[in-house]
């Protein structure tokens, strides 16, 4: 495909191209989805999907090293700080090329979701009342809302954000709190919580039993505490950077042709704009995160750097994560049961397109590309991990499926899970208050009302801890549910079979859940199929 450029603004999305044969033959398609901007000649396969070894014609084989090498020249590895996975080289989104850009549909109503966050009316302060309402009786989820009361603790442990945290000893750490509880056989009820790790008399252990309002702030102290772990930990550095390692070796690594770039294709869909700009916006020095968030700053790095040293490739696959947390048992954990349910949908549906593509272990081993894919990841990517747990590698039809559901999984179910109720849980701020002004209590005597309230975020933290979660956490207009493909990478019948059967599993699972939840006063939504988005977009 050739394109001139014209006086006028014409930059050209073609989507594919069809050929009809004049002898009436089969009609061929060859997928694009790129932009041709200026005076540009695109050259496109036909849309059967193949590795390295399907090719023997020197022309075609050659056009895939040209690809490559073109694309490692314009997606480049960058570390944007040390101690966390490393990133596209972008400084802002505008040094993106067009085709991992937002479209201007998105990018329109992104920037203006944004600026309507931030003009909301600064009338929404943190009063008295709405403290002493966090003390009324245990109601469902959108009672508490209206009512403005604080919702429970031990349901936000286990099925709100971050729900991946919790462990099975009694025991669950959002450093440097200490959180003392025992599950019954209908969930999880706090019984101790000490607001510092190391035991003092400045550092006393709170009661169900204690005067209310002490119980009370120190549920809050945790809220507080989780909010920076789900943030930074579950949410940006577990999914967002993780993702975006996937997203930069496969741009760099696995020309268009290749049936693992079709396979992956659909699920980075946006991210590297998404990432580049909440580094820029959210987590920069000057961003959102310095101005109300405890961690921001120098704190966001520290926290992210921690938890970078000891996240395990095996941390990454739920049903090892649950099992080695020991919450594999614990009743009432929906968070965990449609996980592992999602989790097995996209392992089956990934494993049958792999056993298309990939006959046997030895053809894994033999593909170049994706021996370099893998390389990318490993050692460009995660680097500085010696006990993550990937091989620089692939050694059997196996290995590459549990990776590639590992990549589908994040940027999809795992993405879902801690992004989809930030709004639902955080815009009442009490309830996970995003900074805390003062330092935890010495004395369990000295909680009141007053210390209470020059504690919690003021006026204009408070606005923008809502406006930026009601951003973030609303759900996206442009929004492609998983497995929902609306560009057909893949055009074999083969192919498309493996698709529609991944949908069919998809909507059982969204009955299922929707069966699950109803008549439920808390009902767990977020990881029904219709929610979760095919890639990470916000």
């Amino acid at each position: 495909l050739e394109k001139e450029k014209y006086w006028v603004e014409d930059n050209w999305f073609c989507r594919y191209v069809m050929v009809e044969p004049p002898d009436g033959g089969k009609v061929r398609t060859f997928p694009c989805y790129r932009w041709l901007i200026g005076n540009t000649k695109v050259e496109i396969r036909e849309g059967t999907a193949k590795t390295l070894l399907d090719d023997s014609l020197p022309t075609v084989v050659a056009h895939r090293k040209a690809e490559l090498q073109e694309r490692q020249k314009t997606y480049r590895w960058v570390t944007w700080a040390k101690g966390i996975p490393r990133c596209i080289d972008a400084k802002t989104e505008a040094d993106l090329p067009q085709d991992v850009r937002f479209d201007n549909e998105k990018r329109s109503d992104f920037e203006h979701s944004l600026h309507y966050a931030y003009v909301l009316p600064e009338n929404f302060p943190v009063t008295a009342d709405m403290v002493q309402s966090s003390m009324a009786s245990k109601t469902t989820l959108n009672k508490e809302l209206q009512a403005g009361n604080i919702y429970l603790l031990d349901y936000s442990i286990m099925d709100g954000i971050p729900a991946n945290t919790i462990k099975g000893k009694l025991q669950f750490i959002a450093a440097p709190i200490c959180l003392l509880y025992q599950h019954p056989d209908d969930g999880l009820i706090p019984i101790a919580i000490q607001l510092e790790q190391s035991p003092g008399l400045e550092t006393p252990i709170f009661l169900p039993k204690d005067a209310p309002l002490a119980w009370l702030f120190a549920k809050m102290w945790v809220r507080h505490s989780e909010f920076q772990v789900f943030q930074l930990l579950s949410h940006l550095l577990r999914t967002h950077l993780v993702v975006e390692v996937f997203c930069v070796a496969t741009l760099r690594q696995l020309p268009a042709v290749h049936p693992i770039y079709k396979l992956l294709a659909p699920h980075l869909r946006y991210t590297l704009e998404i990432n580049c700009r909440g580094r820029t916006q959210l987590i920069s020095a000057n961003g959102i995160f310095k101005r109300v968030v405890s961690t921001g700053g120098d704190g966001l790095l520290i926290l992210a750097q921690r938890e970078y040293k000891v996240l395990t490739y095996r941390s990454l696959q739920p049903h090892y994560d649950f099992s080695d947390r020991g919450v594999s048992q614990l009743p009432n954990y929906f968070y965990r049961e449609h996980s592992l349910m999602l989790w097995e949908a996209v392992h089956s549906f990934v494993s049958s397109m792999v056993n298309l593509y990939y006959h046997t272990d030895q053809d894994v081993q033999k593909d170049p590309e994706l021996q370099a894919w893998i390389r990318d990841i490993s050692l460009e990517g995660f680097t500085e991990l010696l006990s993550f747990g990937l091989a620089s590698s692939l050694s059997s039809r196996e290995e590459l499926s549990t990776l590639l559901a590992v990549a589908i999984f994040t940027s999809t179910a795992q993405h879902a899970a801690t992004n989809n109720g930030q709004f639902d849980w955080c815009a009442w701020v009490p309830n996970t208050p995003c900074t805390m002004r003062l330092p935890p209590p010495a004395d369990k005597d000295d909680v009141t009302m007053e210390r209470i309230m020059a504690t919690l975020p003021d006026v204009s933290q408070s606005c923008v801890q809502m406006a930026i979660t009601w951003h973030l956490g609303r759900a996206q207009p442009d929004a492609i549910p998983l497995g929902q493909y609306t560009e057909d990478h893949f055009t074999e019948e083969e192919a498309l079979e493996v698709v529609d059967s991944f949908k069919t599993k998809l909507k059982e699972i969204e009955n299922y859940i929707l069966d699950q939840n109803a008549g439920l006063d808390l009902q767990y939504l977020f990881l029904l199929p219709s929610r979760v988005e095919n890639s990470i977009t916000i």
